[in-house]
């Protein structure tokens, strides 16, 4: 039998947002009010990861004043340097920097000649100790030889909930599908990017499991991948029995397996929370991941599972 971590790992399960801003750069609510909005709204955790770009001073925004009682936040930023395909700025989350992150040269938006390239400051933020993920692919109309050359990257933003409400460009599927047909071992996450100037919060989040609800557990678990993302519904198990999944999970009306290439098989019906589903039609692909769907259209998401 085979199962993801988050199914096997010590602990519980932990809702938190890994995207988001404030004041401290484009965002329109101080950080304060930000992590309130987020713990009255039942989130374990967030983090608050204004751009880090010369312009706005660089952040990496000091909230431990606004832990509370079930309630962590985790340090980081949005870097940004060196430019993609389309020569526009790189966007990369890095959850869990320390404060005296070193900033690249990044006054601003625009690339700017001799600056670092984004996987420099992507392999950067992961040696200072990130969980380092690329953000927004469709959004930034980033190109697979793009996310190719980000190596250091734990994972891929495959829900931003912001670029959702904002301009229908959420995902980031494509791109991660190919990077693990590659045999890239890469984790998967959904985001708000909450700017709270339009509806683009509380929409996309990940289900941290982890022993105890504080920043260096939540940051080991994520970067274990000891987690799933969801809309709305919750997972309770993933597992592989043969030559079927099984997918334990709140009520859904559809459950998916996907794999490499065109391998895909759904099972569809009615308040079902505990689904088998035939492996047959993934056409030998060495990973799955799971999609679950419930009657309002939320979905959830696993983390890909390496045959």
């Amino acid at each position: 039998m085979t199962r993801p971590l988050a199914f096997t790992a010590p602990g519980q399960f932990w809702r938190g947002n890994l995207h988001t801003h404030s004041t401290r750069s484009d965002g329109v609510l101080p950080p304060e009010e930000v992590c309130r909005r987020y713990r009255a709204e039942g989130y374990d955790f967030l983090a608050l990861t204004d751009h880090f770009i010369g312009s706005y001073g660089y952040p990496i925004v000091d909230t431990v004043p606004f832990r509370a009682p079930g309630f962590t936040t985790i340090l980081g930023a949005e870097v940004h340097s060196g430019a993609m395909a389309n020569g526009e700025l790189w966007h990369i989350l890095a959850v869990g920097l320390p404060a005296d992150f070193a900033p690249s040269d990044s006054p601003d938006f625009h690339p700017k000649a001799e600056q670092e390239s984004g996987a420099e400051i992507a392999a950067r933020a992961v040696a200072a100790g990130a969980f380092v993920a690329i953000a927004h692919p469709q959004w930034s109309g980033l190109t697979l030889e793009d996310a190719r050359g980000i190596t250091a990257a734990h994972a891929v933003e495959i829900y931003n909930h912001g670029c959702a409400t904002g301009c229908d460009r959420a995902d980031g599927f494509s791109i991660a599908d190919l990077l693990l047909s590659e045999g890239r071992k890469l984790s998967l996450i959904a985001t708000d990017d909450a700017h709270f100037s339009e509806p683009d919060h509380f929409g996309g989040w990940v289900m941290v499991k982890a022993t105890e609800n504080t920043p260096e557990a939540l940051l080991a678990a994520l970067k274990d991948g000891a987690f799933y993302s969801s809309q709305g519904p919750e997972l309770r198990d993933v597992r592989v029995e043969g030559d079927h999944v099984v997918i334990e999970s709140t009520a859904v009306v559809s459950a998916m397996v996907q794999g490499r290439g065109t391998g895909a098989r759904a099972v569809h019906g009615h308040s079902m929370t505990s689904t088998r589903v035939p492996m047959a039609r993934l056409n030998g692909s060495p990973w799955l991941r799971v999609t679950v769907i419930d009657a309002a259209g939320k979905r959830a998401w696993s983390n890909p599972i390496w045959l």
